[in-house]
């Protein structure tokens, strides 16, 4: 090149990747190297120099990839990619960075600063970038389109992953389970179901996640924050699928639905959860015990009820204890009476949500929960799920004393009183004791003449439900399949006809054994037993007329 001063044209240098100008050695790694674009550009005249330096305004090139730029300090961050240099270190912990603007968020970290905020809904963020990526949850604007489909995303990264369902390419494999995705990170994720790593920690209590924004959605029920706003009422969630679903309220719709007996339901999760009642799936299991349950909630409970010490919560008034602050909360309702709950359609009151619900179906008859193998259906998941066991025999309620296993809670506890021979529940008009609170309550029956089962087709009425069943069927069903050969008789019953029949063999297979009296039907031998103990198992209330006549023209 001519130099300056001497009347011929000065030329502009280009310069390399390490700042030094082309055609000029430049020290890499302690090693030399030569820029084949800098031998290049010397062999040129200085004019074809010259006018290839002014027309090129980024003159600045990585020898390593291609990249060029017009700023020298631009590039000199560029190259740390490739050298892996971090000169940027935080002075609180071991995180350092390849750009001064990476320390500077991570330093909010330590502070909690988050100096940017949202004027609609106070959401505020450590980054600029951030915010405006969340003022789209507002506006609507998704600028990223899908050259595939009508899809579109506020984020890129949104669009990324689902490009990924256009593709049937899935380059990134787990070596542990074969699964394999089209992106690296669903792949490190992936990976943490292995190692059990939770990287991502709570700050306020012991949360720990594999996924970051499992953390951010964590962190809300800390701070109250609710980001997501419904427009038709002041609902607001903290979360976007939790809004989804409250808006199903407002329109109706019930989108996903069980395919074995016609359930809907608006989330897919509760769909997943109902599945089960068909598949007899139960996936969350009992570490201690053989307990397993459809439900993560189920699990907890047993839990708590069963292996649990810690019931830090007390009743004063007769030292029961919960688990948690809200049952005591319910508990304490059974000493001061108090019902909030109330109907809207009568008087009924209740000192739970629960028993308001189980209420109010009766006025509106409805019963969403229903038996994909029978004509059942019911008000509530409980009530379906006890049902469920009839079909598959299953019976979790182990008794530790004998064999004997149940499908309820309710029917081992009162297995149980036959090993202890406890009646704890007592009549307070006659002494009549028993082990089951329902079975008193239609006891007291006999004594105050109450008889809630109605017929609907005559004046009848009856303090069971059971003894109502039986006068629907005799006095007004014509479906009496079963039939006797020698007069005619029609039953409803297969038992009822085999009782029929022993008028005619004679047959008295129920014996007295303090005398010789026998029976055609057990509850003849027991009013006939009553004459010999003096013991009245019955109140006179309850019994039919023939009963009457036994008792007051006795036969021995």
């Amino acid at each position: 090149m001519a130099e300056a001063g001497n009347g011929s044209p000065t030329a502009v240098p280009l310069y390399c990747s390490y700042g030094s100008p082309v055609g000029v050695l430049c020290d890499r790694d302690a090693g030399i190297v030569v820029d084949q674009q800098a031998k290049e550009a010397a062999s040129k005249s200085s004019l074809d120099c010259q006018l290839e330096a002014q027309t090129n305004e980024r003159r600045y090139v990585c020898v390593d990839c291609g990249y060029r730029t017009a700023n020298k300090n631009d590039l000199s961050r560029h190259i740390r990619k490739h050298t892996g240099e971090k000169p940027y270190k935080c002075d609180q912990c071991d995180y350092s960075a390849t750009l001064k603007a990476n320390l500077e968020r991570h330093l909010l970290q330590h502070t909690g600063d988050k100096p940017y905020m949202c004027g609609e809904c106070g959401h505020r963020t450590t980054q600029q970038s951030a915010l405006a990526i969340h003022m789209r949850t507002h506006t609507g604007i998704k600028p990223y389109k899908c050259d595939q489909c009508d899809y579109s995303a506020a984020q890129k990264s949104n669009l990324d992953s689902h490009l990924a369902n256009h593709s049937d390419e899935k380059p990134f494999m787990c070596e542990e389970c074969g699964f394999r995705t089209a992106h690296r990170r669903h792949l490190s994720r992936h990976m943490r179901t292995h190692t059990a790593e939770k990287p991502y920690m709570c700050g306020e209590c012991e949360y720990k996640t594999i996924q970051k924004c499992d953390l951010s959605r964590h962190m809300r029920t800390h701070t109250g924050e609710n980001l997501y706003k419904c427009g038709q009422c002041d609902y607001s969630a903290a979360q976007k699928s939790t809004l989804e679903s409250h808006l199903l309220k407002h329109t109706g719709e019930k989108s996903y639905m069980c395919g074995e007996c016609g359930y809907r339901t608006t989330k897919k999760s509760t769909l997943t959860q109902h599945m089960r009642i068909h598949t007899g799936i139960k996936p969350h299991e009992c570490d201690k015990c053989d307990y397993s349950a459809a439900h993560k909630s189920n699990l907890d409970r047993h839990l708590r009820a069963e292996h649990s010490d810690d019931k830090p919560f007390m009743c004063g008034e007769c030292g029961f204890r919960a688990a948690h602050r809200r049952h005591l909360s319910g508990h304490m309702r059974s000493h001061t009476a108090e019902k909030p709950y109330k109907c809207d359609q009568c008087d009924y009151s209740a000192a739970r949500k629960h028993h308001l619900d189980i209420h109010v179906a009766k006025h509106t008859g409805d019963k969403p929960y229903m038996c994909g193998e029978c004509e059942y259906k019911a008000t509530q998941k409980s009530d379906l799920s006890r049902h469920m066991r009839i079909h598959t025999s299953e019976k979790p309620y182990k008794c530790g004393q004998c064999d004997y296993s149940s499908a309820q809670k309710s029917t081992l506890e009162s297995h149980l009183l036959k090993h202890t021979g406890e009646k704890p529940y007592m009549c307070g008009e006659c002494g009549y004791r028993t082990t089951k609170k329902s079975t008193l309550t239609q006891h007291m029956r006999t004594h105050t003449g109450i008889k809630p089962y109605e017929c609907d087709k005559c004046d009848y009425s009856a303090a069971h439900k059971s003894n109502l069943d039986r006068h629907l069927r005799a006095e007004h069903s014509d479906d009496k399949p079963f039939m006797c050969g020698e007069c005619g008789f029609r039953a409803a019953h297969r038992r009822h006809l085999s009782g029929h029949m022993r008028s005619h063999t004679a047959e008295k297979p129920y014996k007295c054994d303090q005398c010789d009296y026998s029976a055609a039907r057990k509850h003849h031998l027991d009013i006939h037993v009553a004459k010999h103990t003096g013991d009245k198992p019955t109140c006179v209330g309850s019994m039919s007329t023939r009963q009457l006549k036994s008792l007051t023209y006795p036969d021995i």
